[in-house]
């Protein structure tokens, strides 16, 4: 195959112009910069508070419908092992964010924090909020691999690029327009990249669904044609595997900083509960193509197109079959619409992870260590880690791992270790230091005794039930959800006898390193300062 020079050159003008939006908006930052009395961490990571309600539902979607989201979704469907029962990304996103919207918006945006770690600075104090931000660093980090592979390899397949040229050119991209203008130049470029991917995956479906290449999805949905149905299977063994799946990817959502970082930034509390009740319906929408797309894949005879036998999946390439599709099955100048929609998933995402990154190491991490740091010492800081994440971030994506696999780790260390602290320390008055240390060991020892053959970690704790699939020990019960609750359970249990034991003078007040006595009885107030006047330029403001 050739390389295909439309493809090339319309991806060319794609990321100039999107890198021409980010240098724009570096520029209107720094305006805002030396127009407005807040500090350089409001400016950077929350552009001023400025993001109105168009521009907020544009860049919370553009941060969840990424290359993940889009390739991924078509691979699940496609994949006959798991199909559409398994594949429920856009509901379990929608869902998460109407949970978002009626219960962590409120709170979170309230109390005018900088990071979704500053209520843990606040009620646990800097040292073991630190360590806590190490593991939400390492899985922001995760979440990016997965959207490179996925833009990598759509390329590769239409563009007949190397896979490697192809990724890190993207991430190059997204590295220097983050470094440039942090929120203000993500969030714009994220309205031209969520519109690009609307509209050139829509445009692509019709043309998929008039190939006249495949039999009718609706008879393949059920029936054992070319492969197993699209449909999918669930097992009764398989009810808690399924509990599990669903219950990461929906709950674990709600701790990770790229959401918050969106409702953090609305202008005002009715904003950012607006963004999420309004995301919520669009992720259903966004998702519709790729599901349409994994259906024809199985529902096609390879051996009858272009792409010839065996199928992508027997040739371990069923990660790559979104673009597959797209290659075989649409006019080449379509195709290359369906490239610019995955790159603009994939970079509108990636962008959003780094800064988020990025953002609780500066804010948990490196002002725990030098908290008189000025702020052209953050600004420095801010732009060598974003440098850093991203180099690190791409270094870590490899076409030997499904898409999905990255952003599973990532939701699986949020969903059992992040989100009962969170929870706790947003919505309880008895959750303490004690409570979160304990919960934290609680929930590293039982997930590493629990195993995960994602990365070959091997199962030590065997829940009941199990079965062998290939010489690996899988757990059938929803072991991950049982890991999350037990944390829940031991943040609030060891707080509560703490507390009981330093309140009435069981144990000597010197021994209280977390200051229990002391401590607020009511859940984490802001601990960052909101005494600026200045109001800064809205960002496509509405009447919210």
């Amino acid at each position: 195959m050739a390389l295909n020079v439309a493809g090339l050159i319309m991806m060319v003008v794609f990321y100039v112009f999107v890198l021409g939006i980010g240098i724009w908006a570096s520029i209107k930052s720094k305006k805002v910069g030396n127009n407005t009395n807040s500090g350089q961490l409001e400016i950077s990571f929350l552009a001023n508070r400025s993001v109105g309600l168009i521009v907020g539902i544009f860049t919370m979607t553009a941060t969840c419908v990424g290359g993940g989201f889009v390739i991924g979704t078509a691979e699940s469907v496609y994949d006959p092992t798991k199909g559409l029962i398994w594949t429920l990304i856009p509901l379990q996103m929608s869902i998460s964010f109407v949970i978002a919207g009626l219960f962590f918006a409120k709170p979170m945006r309230e109390q005018n924090y900088i990071s979704m770690m500053d209520p843990f600075q606040r009620k646990y104090g800097k040292a073991l909020t630190a360590v806590l931000a190490v593991v939400q660093v390492i899985s922001e980090l995760l979440n990016t691999p997965g959207l490179l592979i996925a833009l990598g390899a759509t390329m590769k397949v239409v563009l007949d690029l190397p896979f490697s040229v192809c990724v890190w050119i993207s991430a190059a991209v997204a590295i220097i327009y983050t470094v440039l203008g942090g929120l203000y130049s993500v969030a714009y470029t994220d309205v031209i990249q969520m519109s690009l991917i609307f509209s050139s995956l829509w445009l692509c479906v019709p043309f998929v669904m008039i190939s006249g290449i495949y039999t009718d999805i609706i008879e393949t949905a059920v029936n054992n044609t070319y492969q197993a149905p699209w449909l999918g299977h669930l097992e009764s063994l398989d009810v808690g595997r399924w509990i599990d799946h669903f219950l990461v990817l929906c709950i674990g959502n709600l701790a990770i900083q790229d959401f918050h970082q969106r409702t953090l930034s609305s202008r005002s509390t009715s904003t950012a509960r607006l963004v999420c009740f309004f995301t919520a319906g669009i992720v259903i929408i966004a998702g519709i193509p790729s599901v349409l797309i994994g259906a024809v894949a199985a529902s096609t005879d390879w051996n009858s197109t272009s792409y010839g036998s065996p199928s992508p999946y027997e040739r371990g390439e069923g990660a790559m079959v979104l673009p597959i599709i797209l290659q075989h099955f649409t006019p080449n100048y379509i195709s290359v619409f369906g490239i610019g929609g995955v790159a603009a998933a994939a970079m509108s995402s990636a962008d959003s992870f780094l800064l988020s990154a990025t953002t609780m190491f500066t804010t948990n991490i490196y002002q725990t260590i030098r908290s008189q740091a000025s702020d052209k010492e953050l600004r420095w800081v801010i732009r060598v880690s974003i440098v850093v994440a991203g180099l690190v971030a791409t270094s870590l994506t490899n076409l030997t791992y499904g898409i999905l696999v990255f952003w599973m780790l990532s939701a699986d260390l949020t969903y059992t270790i992040i989100f009962p602290q969170l929870v706790c320390v947003l919505f309880t008055d008895v959750s303490n230091g004690y409570g979160a240390t304990t919960g934290f060991l609680v929930a590293v020892v039982l997930r590493v005794l629990c195993g995960e053959p994602l990365i070959g970690l091997p199962v030590i704790l065997h829940f009941p039930h199990g079965i062998l699939e290939d010489g690996v020990y899988i757990q059938t019960w929803p072991f991950k959800t049982i890991c999350m609750l037990a944390v829940l359970v031991s943040i609030l249990l060891v707080s509560y006898v703490f507390s009981v034991l330093f309140q009435k003078g069981i144990l000597p007040e010197k021994w209280d390193v977390f200051k229990v006595k002391t401590q607020r009885t009511s859940p984490a107030d802001g601990n960052r300062d909101d005494n600026d006047n200045t109001v800064s330029e809205p960002m496509l403001e509405t009447k919210c």
